[in-house]
């Protein structure tokens, strides 16, 4: 069979013996056919545990509108528009609207980015693009610093626009995200995510550890609304849902499970697996996503083909520097168990994946940035994929099994209790 992955903005063509196929992992076909725009607008018109968002919102009020950067597929103005129109509608004017970027532990945007991010509402409002000033509202339970940007926490009204897909220790991205790690301190982004070492953290998981001490946090800074979408593999809106932030972002997880949740009964050999292209698999940081949820159905001694661009390369100096110091993979592990440095929590969390199975990775990257990884480089998906074959035909004397997943961050094996 000849099936194809996205890697960057192109796409790459490969051959799969049809004997070896379990599946090409999608998502469930949609039973709704709106539009993006009429997926929003509903979710705006019919809010889960909150007024209208033209009832909340008083025209003195300064609002703060909350996004996502470049790393992000959310296709930010399609959200705006219909939000703009509410604002406008209960008498805000422009003037009193400011935009911000939720770049957590990322860098600033530049104005290419910014442009593409805001569309046609870019250059028509001011736009917070990181800053160094921070209000601090005290701590969670967990002793999580809650230090929010100044210009976000002296804002009055604060709305979060995002996509939910799984989050390998969040359990989900989206909801309260936007406040943690998205407006916040790289010190209290290390703390929340230090709680990734809990067993309670992994993927699928609405009570993850992470995401309730990320919703702490935002309680104490106050997040007056949240719009979210879940989005199918091509990146268009197929669902909404907005309103109270948890309320909202639970009932937008349920569809991410309904239309992502892929039940798979069979182990594989070998998982094709690619984040679904630009801009998700920009950086080996990134790409990491879709690695996480290729663990689950990658046989013990397996191989996973991770396919994505990294035309950023690395994506962090820490997760780099963490790399290129260790001897294995264990050695990883072991310094994050020693103490949790932000960045190098990618490392180890791949680290970990390693240990499970071979990496082969298909990438622009140079051969030995992804040697330091641990991975072994190739340009072509289809010589990858033939020498994974061979290797498995070597080492087992029978035909392997093949899962190919082109939405690898997107789509979750849900794993039968049969699976061999």
């Amino acid at each position: 069979m000849q099936t194809s992955v996205k890697i960057g903005q192109r796409e790459e063509r490969f051959e799969v013996p049809d004997d070896e196929l379990i599946e090409v992992m999608h998502a469930r076909e949609l039973t709704s056919s709106v539009s993006e725009q009429e997926a929003v607008t509903s979710a705006l018109a019919h809010p889960i545990g909150t007024p209208r968002l033209d009832q909340l919102v008083h025209p003195s009020d300064q609002v703060m509108i909350i996004t996502s950067d470049c790393t992000r597929p959310l296709p930010t103005p399609v959200l705006l528009g219909p939000v703009l129109d509410e604002l406008h509608a209960a008498g805000v004017a422009d003037s009193h609207i400011t935009f911000a970027v939720a770049l957590g532990s990322h860098r600033p945007q530049t104005e290419e980015e910014l442009k593409t991010i805001f569309g046609p509402y870019y250059g028509h409002y001011s736009i917070v693009n990181g800053g160094d000033e921070f209000i601090s509202f005290g701590h969670t339970k967990h002793g999580t610093p809650i230090d929010i940007l100044t210009p976000i926490a002296e804002s009055t009204f604060r709305i979060a626009l995002g996509n939910v897909e799984y989050h390998y220790f969040a359990g989900y991205s989206g909801g309260a995200k936007a406040i943690m790690p998205g407006v916040s301190t790289s010190a209290a982004i290390e703390k929340n995510h230090s709680l990734m070492l809990d067993d309670a953290a992994h993927a699928g998981n609405m009570e993850s550890p992470v995401r309730l001490d990320v919703e702490e946090a935002c309680r104490a800074v106050g997040l007056n609304f949240i719009v979210n979408a879940v989005l199918d593999e091509d990146h268009h809106v197929v669902f909404a849902a907005a309103g109270e932030v948890v309320k909202a972002h639970r009932v937008a997880c349920k569809k991410l499970d309904e239309l992502f949740g892929c039940p798979l009964s069979e182990q594989a050999d070998i998982v094709v697996d690619s984040q679904g292209g630009a801009p998700k698999d920009l950086n080996l940081y990134q790409l990491q996503k879709a690695l996480e949820n290729a663990k689950y159905p990658v046989r013990n001694g397996g191989i996973i083909i991770l396919v994505g661009s990294c035309q950023d390369g690395l994506g962090n100096p820490t997760f780099e520097q963490w790399m290129h110091e260790a001897k294995a993979p264990q050695d990883v592990i072991d310094r994050l168990n020693k103490k949790f440095v932000l960045g190098g929590h990618k490392a180890a969390a791949i680290a970990r994946v390693e240990q499970k199975a071979s990496v082969y990775l298909v990438s622009d990257l140079p051969d030995e940035a992804a040697l330091d990884c641990f991975m072994t480089p190739y340009h072509s998906l289809q010589k990858a994929l033939d020498a994974a074959r061979g290797s498995v035909k070597s080492a087992t004397h029978r035909t392997p099994r093949i899962l190919v997943m082109p939405a690898g961050g997107s789509t979750l094996p849900l794993m039968q209790l049969n699976a061999q």
